[in-house]
This record gives C-alpha cells, structure tokens and sequence, in this order.
C-alpha cells in the first residue's frame, strides 16, 4: 500500500539534512546547565535536560501522525550570542572526555506499561526507602531526583505538542487534516506519560522518547513490544492492516528526520523469546512490507532467522532485497544466542538482543555496551612486522612469522585497551544519562547512573578489519617467501613499498596463481581460525573500568575504506590506497567459485565469540530473485 502521505514524508526525509543534535536543543542544554548551579553534577545535568527539553520548539510538518522530532530552527541572533558565551564557559567549566552511548535500545516495555507517570512513582519508592544520612543512599537521592527532572522535561515536552496541534487544527482549513491535528493533541496529551491505549498511541509513545534521546538508540523489537496494541485494534475494529501499516511507515520514516546522514538506527524483528518460541507475528510482515514504503537509509531492518521462522518471512525478505533495497539484513538467532550466552547472559538476555547499529550485537534495555572501540587494521599490523630492520633473520619460518605478528597484535590491542579504559574513566567522572537511565536495567534499581556502571552489560567491543587481506597476505608470503623461496621478507616489503611498480607480472601472479579466502579452500580458509583465535585470547586478557569484559567483533563500517586509503600496497596484491575487504568475507572480486563457496569459507571458524559483530555481504545479479531462483537464493 504505497499511500500518499508515505510518500509525501518519505521525499520530505530524504530531501532534509539533520545535524546529530539540533542547535536549540544543545543551546537550552547549556542554558538549564548555567542557570542550575546544585552541588551535586548528576542532579545538575538531569535539571539540565528538563530545561532543555520544557523549551524545545515543537515542530509538526504536514501529513504527519507521528511527530516529536527536534526543531531544526535557526537561533535567533540574540540566541547565538547567549550560545557562544554559555558555550566559552560551559568549556572551560566541563572536563573533556570521549567514549561512547547509545548504541543500544531502552527498555520500552517499562515505557509502554508505566508511562512516564508510572516511573516516576516508581521512582519515588525507591527514595522514599532511603536513609539519605548515609553517603551512598544520599547519592542515590541526587540519581533519583535527576532522573525525576529528566521525565519531567518529556511530560512537559509532550504537552507543549499538544497545545501546539491544538493550535494548528484551529487555523487549518482543510477538515481531514483538522481532524489529524485533534487526534495528535488528544494523543500526545496523553503518551508518553500514560501507558498507551491503542497502536497508534503506543507508536508515538515510542518514537516520541526515542527521538528524545539524540545518539544512536535503536527501536529494539517493535513487533514484540507493539503487537498486543495490534491485535487489540484489529479486534475492536480501531485499525485495519493498511493503516497499521501506514503507521509502522510512519515511525521508520521519522527516525531519517532526526537522524544525521551516513550512520545507522534501526530494528529487528522475529526471533525467540524468553521461553524458546519463535516471535514471528503479523508486525514482523508489516515491518518487512513497510521497507517498500520507506525506501531510505533507515531503519536497518534485522530479520533475525531460527530453526521455526516461518519460510514465507524469509521469502517475503528476499523479494525486498530483489527490489534493491539496502535491507532487510539477515541475522543468524541461534549462532548470537549461543554467542551472548557463552559471555554469561541467560537465555531470557539472550534471545533479546539488537543489531545496535550496523552489526554490532548488544542486549536490549539492559547495556551500556561501546561498539567498535577501536577499530584494528589487521593487515597494517603485517607490514609492521615485515618492515623491522631483521625481519629476514627474525622470522626464518612461516611458524615464526604468525608468532611475531601475534606478539604485534597484542601489543596493539593493550594499547588501545588503556587507550578505551582511560576514556572510559573519565567519562565516569564527568557525565550522566539520568534520562536514558530510567529506561536500562538496572539503573533505577541500583541507583546508579548508565555512565557510572548502572547498566547490567558494560562491555567494550573492538573491531578488527581487514581478515580477507590479512589471510590472502599471509598466504601470498607462505607460498613466495618459505616454500617457493622467490623473495625475503625484506624484498618482499620493498616491493609492496613501491606499490608493485616494475613488479606487476609479480602482483599479476599473487592474483592469479595463489588461492583465496572465500573459495572453499582449505589451505588458505585455515589461516583464518588461527588469527581469530589470536584475538580472541588477547581480548579475553582485558578488564575495563565498570569491571566488564572486551569482546571482540569483525566487521568495519567505513573504516575498510579509510584504513585501505592510508595504507600501503599489501603482500595479497593489493595496491596502496585500495579499501580493504568490506567485513568477514572475501575480499573485493575474489571469490571466484560462487557465493556457496563464499559461505563456506566464511564459516569455517566459530562465529559465536565476536558477538561484537560480523559481517557478511553478498551481492547477486537480480536474475537470482526470480520466481524459481528465488528459492535456491532462500
């Protein structure tokens, strides 16, 4: 069902350019910040973001059902001279820190059971059980009523939408859309700060609080959380399919308005739940449709797949990805289950997890998990090695050379693990999330802020690129160095510094003569375990500030592009500048015997450890989405 108003913000979306946080957001921030001077830094950035949020600027565009997304206004001059001066001293007042948040989604169960109101009562229940002449108790105190503040700014905020759609239905002339108007006002009165009554009332809960949020906060697995209020709806006869599925359309073209270009925010859905049962249901196929509708960047939709998802879903995905559409991406439930369990989780944690990005797996409402911190160039790691001065007398045997490169990479990997643990510390000191602690378990209940270890799962995931070229390297200097004796080491570096130059019949031969990741091969696929081993015990070494483990992952975002554009020709025949291979598959044209083989090489290693994330991308001519084909393809 292609509707007009699908259309209409589909265009408005793809035609807009959203800064990561809008200036009056980040100007009323500063304002509430300078203008509440407590004692206490964790209350003072809770009364910070009331302030923030209480004077946002509501914007409702036309068509729109779903609204709450910030105000992409321009300040008024006035406005920039107060911001450049809050600005000069909210800098010099605030320590630098980096680190990460976000990358993960809230608990919008509690969301949609309580509402706001109900978590405030909750809230206070937990203080009135203080005894706040003890230091820590009082600590709590200053945690809770921040936290207070926080929904406090959200209720208000939501009531000014209200008044604001009120407003707008009194001078619109045309009736349908005065009737929309009213029904925005009626809803966003009541949501998110009381459990919603029907669908439509639940969608806005959500977007409303995620778009609230600003960093990178996935919607978790809206056809878990939503399908009650669904059902309900179809049953009474509120709602027909082709208005819920307008609305899902609604909500994921929402998420491209406050949503910088060139980053990734999305969903999943299918899966097992707490008890074992595949959670396929009538929104899983409305989500998947709704991809046809929105035809954007985002949401990254993640059908998550097991042994009982149903095979029409898998069908219905694959006809997506025939029409050319970036996603739905496809997820292995059972092999991330078994990976997030093997690091502790219970099954109950497990089976709800979210791609919090791109790949990178987190558990729902219950992490502050940092993803791709850092990234490694593997490959970079290699010509290290190669280039030290005795590299020749240093490494007589291919056995030594994988020794030396894993003394390298470890060395790289504790640098970089002091590198995450001291941001780590002094984002501790310094900030707080009051608002997004009232939605991760268990802040509240521990009385502890997300960024000082109130979450349950605190990992940090480094990422590790390049393993194709890293492989096809080290099996280009096997065969050339040790077995056919053609080149040293030393000769071998040379020859990749000059980028192959006068030596292309060389780079022409590693090409064509030597095997290839991706290609079934044994010999060469074999490489591949050993090095993920290496990382896998190295990371295991590791403890972070939060007391929280490092978990490794192998995929790249971007980052193949930019370590490949500053990196050096490589033994695999790679010329200097050339982006490495774009995850945990071949590299770039090199797998030559078919995507079968492609899959089989990928998986010869134990996937389960590097919950951080994997990635596989596969490309198919679209003759492969064809009526027949299409079910070689599933």
């Amino acid at each position: 069902m292609m509707s007009e108003r699908t259309e209409k913000l589909r265009l408005h979306a793809q035609n807009g350019n959203y800064p990561f946080r809008s200036a009056e957001s980040e100007y009323f921030y500063m304002k509430g910040y300078s203008e509440n001077r407590v004692g206490n830094e964790v209350l003072r950035q809770g009364l910070a973001k009331r302030y923030e949020l209480s004077h946002c600027t509501p914007i409702i565009d036309e068509n729109e059902l779903i609204v709450g997304k910030p105000n992409p206004r321009a300040l008024s001059e006035d406005e920039i001279a107060d911001f450049n001066r809050l600005r000069a001293d909210f800098g010099a007042a605030r320590c630098l820190y980096g680190g990460q948040e976000s990358h993960m989604a809230i608990d919008y169960e509690k969301l949609l059971t309580l509402g706001i109101n109900g978590i405030i009562a909750q809230i206070e229940n937990y203080r009135a059980a203080l005894d706040i002449s003890e230091p820590e108790q009082l600590k709590r105190e200053f945690f809770y009523r921040a936290c207070i503040e926080s929904l406090n700014g959200l209720a208000e905020l939501s009531e000014k939408y209200s008044k604001y759609a009120a407003e707008l239905a009194e001078r619109e002339t045309d009736e349908k859309r005065r009737s929309e108007l009213l029904e925005i006002s009626e809803i966003t009165a009541y949501v998110p700060k009381n459990p919603p009554r029907t669908f439509r009332e639940a969608v806005q809960s959500v977007s409303f609080v995620t778009s609230q949020l600003e960093g990178l906060y996935q919607l978790g697995r809206p056809d878990r959380y939503l399908i009650k209020y669904y059902r309900a709806d179809i049953e009474a006869g509120r709602i027909t399919r082709d208005e819920a599925l307008e609305l899902c359309a609604c909500l994921s073209i929402m998420m491209n308005e406050y949503m910088p270009k060139g980053l990734a925010v999305g969903f999943m859905i299918c899966g097992r739940d707490a008890n074992g049962k595949d959670v396929t249901n009538e929104l899983s196929y409305l989500f998947i449709e709704s991809i046809a509708l929105t035809r954007l960047a985002y949401p990254g939709v993640g059908v998550c797949i097991d042994s009982d998802t149903p095979r029409d879903i898998l069908r219905l995905s694959c006809q997506m990805l025939g029409k050319g559409y970036s996603h739905p991406a496809i997820f292995n439930d059972e092999v991330i289950t078994k990976g997030l369990m093997g690091y502790g989780l219970p099954f109950e944690h497990a089976c709800e997890y979210i791609h919090s990005t791109c790949v990178e797996i987190t558990p729902v409402k219950r992490s502050a998990v940092w993803v791709a911190s850092p990234y490694h160039n593997l490959t970079g790691y290699l010509l290290e090695e190669m280039a030290q001065p005795d590299a020749d007398t240093r490494y007589p045997d291919f056995d030594s050379l994988l020794a030396g490169y894993r003394i390298i990479l470890a060395e790289h990997i504790r640098r970089e693990v002091i590198a995450q643990n001291t941001e780590m510390i002094q984002r501790m000191a310094v900030y707080s999330n009051p608002l997004v602690s009232c939605f991760v378990y268990d802040c509240l209940e521990r009385g502890c802020d997300i960024e000082q270890g109130g979450a349950l799962y605190n990992w940090i995931m480094p990422s590790f690129v390049g393993i194709a070229n890293l492989t096809d390297s080290l099996f280009a200097i096997k065969k050339l160095v040790y077995e056919n004796k053609e080149l040293t080491l030393s000769q071998y570096y040379d020859i990749l510094k000059s980028d192959f130059v006068g030596y292309e019949e060389l780079r022409a031969k590693i090409e064509r003569n030597f095997e290839k990741y991706g290609n079934d091969s044994d010999e060469v696929d074999s490489i591949v375990p050993l090095i993920n081993s290496y990382i896998l015990e190295e990371v295991a070494k590791y403890k972070n500030p939060k007391g929280d483990r490092f978990i490794p992952s192998l995929f790249c975002w971007i980052m193949h592009e930019s370590f490949g554009h500053g990196t050096m020709a490589t033994p695999d025949g790679r010329l200097a500048g050339f982006p490495f291979g774009d995850g945990s598959g071949p590299a770039q044209g090199r797998d030559k015997t078919g995507p079968t083989c492609a899959i089989l090489s990928s998986t010869k290693w134990e996937h389960s450890p590097f919950i951080g994330g994997i990635a596989l991308n596969m490309r198919f001519s679209k003759s492969m989405f064809g009526e027949e084909s299409i079910e070689k393809l599933i």
